[in-house]
């Protein structure tokens, strides 16, 4: 029997920073934001003997270890993490086969979705009943304070969850508010919006680092960012929930100015290149996805000017994208072995001339395939 699971992404509107420790346990934060039809995938086979094999497509990595050989190192650390997390003295052993839809680094919340969707498969192969909060909770214990990637807690709620959220972080709880956005306004929201590639991927550590420090030093601009951010992340929530659409385009042009104010190291020339040429072509907002620095750029565009916003970006070397939204958090289900598409195979299977660690790069061709993979339609699950 195999266990798969799946995790979507997320777009932010507003908010994002207000949920990063130390602003968060001290004022508060919160961030509207919905999940899209691009995904992170897990595959879970059971294995003969006693190894953990992980097989990541978007790091190129293959790797096999003995149960009590697993350090961090560097290499698909993530994972090791919720493997040890989860880890029990039975024994057994199993492989684990792992995708994106997007490349790493990519400002849409990739490794914490993955972070869910690794947690999905563990509970789902050790039986475990736990909600969506409990899902998102330990994926964010995981993440942050196992492995001390800084970061903020959006992600994990979001592909937890799915849909559309307004979501409060305090200093002991998380409130996830859904919103029912009526399907006119999300209609004209898929119409509407542009998802765009840099080109560039991001390490966020050091942009959170970053905004840490200048918080801590009460650095007036940071402040002023940061707060901002809540109030925005309030009038954009009741602007969709009114459908008052160019409104809330326009409030997307005024969080990433206050989102600019946070740190420097938010936006760069490139990013500030792209945002020009897509104003000038008449998008009335966007802003740069997760912490800042690369990954992709959402714009509000009126869908008359959408085309001559998407063809600026192309001119200037972005891959503008489409996309639709999904409604389903993380999702996991069983496959009976024959009806199993047998793409794990070569790690179920004990190798019989490895000792102790095997490390494979896999075909960047392959690596490749995964990230261009067609993207379900919006009406579909994500």
């Amino acid at each position: 029997m195999l266990i798969r699971s799946k995790a979507p992404l997320r777009i932010s509107f507003a908010g994002g920073g207000t949920d990063v420790p130390p602003f968060q346990e001290r004022e508060g934060g919160c961030v509207l934001s919905a999940t899209i039809n691009k995904a992170t995938y897990g595959t879970l086979r059971p294995r003969s003997d006693a190894r953990i094999a992980i097989e990541s497509v978007d790091f190129g990595l293959r790797l096999i270890w003995e149960a009590g050989d697993l350090v961090y190192d560097g290499k698909l650390d993530l994972v090791k993490a919720a493997v040890r997390k989860f880890w029990n003295t039975d024994g057994a052993g199993y492989a684990l086969f792992l995708e994106s839809d997007v490349p790493p680094g990519s400002g849409l919340g990739s490794s914490s979705s993955m972070m869910v969707t690794l947690v999905g498969l563990m509970k789902e192969y050790r039986g475990l009943a736990m909600n969506d909060y409990e899902v998102a909770h330990l994926a964010f214990v995981i993440e942050r304070r196992e492995l001390g990637i800084r970061g903020g807690m959006q992600d994990q709620y979001a592909a937890a969850f799915g849909g559309f959220n307004f979501i409060e972080f305090e200093k002991d709880r998380v409130v996830v508010n859904p919103l029912r956005v009526s399907r006119q306004a999300i209609n004209e929201l898929e119409h509407n919006l542009l998802l765009c590639y840099t080109g560039m991927t991001r390490l966020s550590d050091h942009i959170i680092e970053d905004q840490t420090i200048r918080y801590e030093q009460q650095e007036e601009r940071t402040l002023e960012g940061l707060r901002k951010q809540k109030v925005l992340a309030v009038e954009m929530k009741n602007a969709l929930l009114h459908r008052r659409l160019d409104d809330f385009g326009s409030l997307l042009h005024e969080a990433w100015a206050s989102k600019k104010k946070i740190s420097p190291r938010i936006s760069t020339e490139r990013i500030d290149e792209l945002y020009e040429a897509a104003m000038k072509q008449g998008a009335l907002g966007g802003k740069i996805m997760g912490a800042g620095g690369g990954g992709y750029m959402l714009f509000y565009c009126p869908f008359e000017k959408k085309h001559a916003v998407a063809h600026a970006l192309e001119r200037l070397g972005a891959a503008p994208t489409s996309f639709g939204f999904a409604f389903e958090g993380l999702q996991t289900w069983q496959v009976p072995e024959a009806e199993a598409n047998q793409n794990v195979a070569s790690l179920a299977a004990p190798p019989a001339s490895v000792q102790g660690t095997e490390e494979r790069r896999l075909d960047p061709a392959l690596a490749a395939a995964a990230v261009r993979a067609p993207i379900p339609p919006a009406s579909g699950p994500a």
